[in-house]
């Protein structure tokens, strides 16, 4: 079983900058990669990004790309979501994944992922 944690979530303008954490306890080493995920309200849930825990590659959708970061500390066991260039499209609920099942690339899809945190509100206003 892993336990995730998420935190950081808030408000903020149009264009500001928020930092999310995910933070993994358990049977960390069965993790593949941990993914952050999203829904807004009335949507159904969408793959912004996710990270290899064990190598240096990361993965975004293209909704994201190119403002989001996100980075991993396997010392503390810990993901972060780094948003910048916020837009109010990218309010939603944020989720943090963990998978254990190996994929040679990401495909972006929840149903990979066995393990998930609570949620994260993240809302930008216009």
């Amino acid at each position: 079983q892993v336990h995730l944690i998420e935190s950081g979530g808030g408000l903020v303008q149009t264009g500001g900058s928020l930092r999310l954490s995910c933070t993994a306890s358990g049977r960390t080493a069965t993790i593949q990669a941990l993914g952050w995920f999203r829904r807004a309200p009335g949507k159904e849930s969408e793959f912004a990004a996710a990270v290899k825990w064990s190598r240096p590659e990361s993965y975004y959708s293209d909704s994201v790309k190119g403002r989001f970061t996100i980075s991993r500390n396997n010392n503390d066991n810990t993901v972060y979501l780094q948003m910048n260039s916020l837009k109010p499209e990218d309010t939603a609920v944020y989720y943090c994944a963990a998978r254990k099942w190996y994929r040679a690339t990401e495909t972006g899809k929840a149903d990979d992922y066995t393990y998930w945190g609570q949620g994260t509100q993240v809302t930008v206003s216009s």
